[in-house]
């Protein structure tokens, strides 16, 4: 308790403590632990080698939401077979959604901070997956666990919408051109900076002719939107006025 009136009223970082505790409802008690969670790699100008920045945290939050994600959907659902649970997992634990929920909690205004250039939406999903890592690390499994089902899913994800939602388009293009016969390739066409970040520019080809292009910060992101893209041009999803 000590510390956490310290890091609220007296430390450095007071201001940092005070968005943390408007955003998760609590003051963190290690803080720059938090504080790590949202500093982004481009900050690191004199060292790209420093290992000061978010991307242990992310990998550490990642591992963990999954697993509670997991655990949770075994749980609501007694009767859905495992097909339908790493669906819903895939659905919740994606990039797009976690964007969402960062955005949803603020996360940005924290963020631009510790950010150099333009602020990416994945880069919110990414400092919402360390800043999991930093619960994790500070409280322990258990109360990570009851944070993310209490302040996470029941508050910004409707579990029930998105049983009804099928958005995985690069999974949606492969069975149609499964079904038909048709021959279907992602091709990298360029990789290049992008506010000191590699972007990456990606085109789907059905039958050796492109039917779509998009790039991401992310391939796997990029080749989603060329997916989507694809279905459009060829009339599975209606094209967006």
């Amino acid at each position: 308790m000590i510390r956490k009136i310290y890091n609220y009223y007296f430390s450095a970082d007071k201001n940092l403590a005070k968005k943390l505790k408007s955003i998760l409802g609590f003051t963190p008690k290690r803080l720059n632990l938090y504080k790590l969670a949202f500093y982004h790699k481009s900050m690191l100008n004199n060292n790209p080698q420093s290992f000061y920045n978010n991307e242990r945290l992310e990998y550490l939050g990642d591992a963990i939401l999954s697993t509670i994600v997991a655990e949770y959907l075994f749980k609501k659902y007694p009767n859905k077979d495992e097909g339908f649970l790493t669906k819903m997992r895939s659905k919740i634990v994606k990039r797009k959604t976690l964007n969402m929920v960062a955005s949803e909690m603020g996360l940005d205004v924290i963020l631009s901070n510790y950010t150099q250039g333009k602020m990416s939406k994945s880069m919110m999903g990414n400092a919402f997956e360390a800043l999991i890592g930093a619960i994790y690390l500070e409280s322990g499994y258990k109360k990570t666990k009851s944070y993310i089902i209490k302040d996470i899913l029941r508050k910004y994800i409707n579990i029930h919408e998105l049983e009804l939602i099928d958005d995985n388009f690069k999974s949606r293009l492969l069975e149609f051109c499964q079904k038909h016969n048709h021959s279907i390739e992602y091709k990298l066409m360029s990789k290049f900076k992008l506010d000191k970040r590699d972007r990456f520019k990606v085109g789907v080809y059905i039958n050796g002719e492109e039917k779509g292009q998009a790039e991401d910060f992310n391939k796997k992101s990029a080749e989603q939107a060329a997916s989507e893209k694809a279905l459009k041009k060829i009339e599975i999803v209606k094209q967006e006025i």
